[in-house]
């Protein structure tokens, strides 16, 4: 596995986008988006594990005009700064610079097969947004806290949507878990998966007080198995 750092230029500046390489050389290819901890070691994790799989996956750094290279730490005090920080985010922008990290990647000669996005907490409401502007071959999204207020927005999503929450997340409670699981209803393609027992940011192993593995490993199987059936990796 190789990995690099590319650039991608904005109307108002440059950000580093961080790039997993498969074995194989090329792959489909996979938007990853980035918690408000930044592309730390829990987003380095994830992409080491979907690259290892085949996958080309680029992890832009969205807080690069707040603080570049941000890596917040996984602890209370870091959790309240990295929610410091993330309250002067400018989430257009976000998602604006996550389209342009789509179009780099169509535009990447590694990536074959079509273009992903998954995205955890803030990534997953950047990944439901996003969704509804650009093309693409499927959409996870993890417990993405604007989805619950934004589910008129889904007769725009035409890709496969995965939509993962805890069902005791006391940031998105159950009663807003069950607004979007009735917006789904019906549709063919979005899927539900919610870890009824789990919190906030469940998925996350390098937080000891949000993760939880039983859930955890669940919800990935689920994921990896959506990805298989949409942007499989391996002919």
């Amino acid at each position: 596995m190789r990995t690099r750092t590319d650039q991608i230029t904005a109307h108002d500046g440059s950000f580093d986008v961080h790039v997993w390489l498969p074995d194989a050389g090329s792959g489909p290819g996979i938007l990853l988006v980035q918690e408000i901890y930044g592309v730390g070691p829990y987003i380095e994790k994830v992409a080491t594990e979907l690259a290892g799989r085949g996958y080309v996956v680029a992890a832009p750094d969205l807080f690069w005009r707040l603080h570049p290279h941000w890596r917040g730490e996984h602890t209370p005090e870091g959790t309240k700064a990295a929610i410091d920080l993330a309250s002067g985010f400018d989430f257009a922008q976000g998602v604006a610079d996550c389209a342009l990290t789509v179009g780099h990647l169509k535009a990447m000669p590694e990536v074959r097969g079509g273009v992903g996005a998954v995205g955890f907490c803030l990534g997953g409401s950047i990944d439901y947004m996003l969704a509804t502007q650009v093309e693409l071959e499927a959409v996870l999204s993890f417990y993405g806290s604007a989805v619950p207020d934004a589910t008129g927005l889904m007769d725009q999503i035409s890709a496969p949507l995965l939509l993962v929450f805890g069902g005791a997340d006391p940031y998105i409670t159950r009663d807003r878990v069950s607004v979007v699981e009735q917006a789904a209803q019906g549709r063919p393609n979005v899927v539900m998966h919610v870890a009824e027992e789990a919190g906030h940011a469940f998925h996350n192993s390098e937080a000891p007080m949000f993760h939880h593995p039983a859930a955890a490993e669940r919800a990935w199987k689920v994921a990896l198995a959506f990805l298989e059936d949409h942007l499989p990796a391996r002919a």
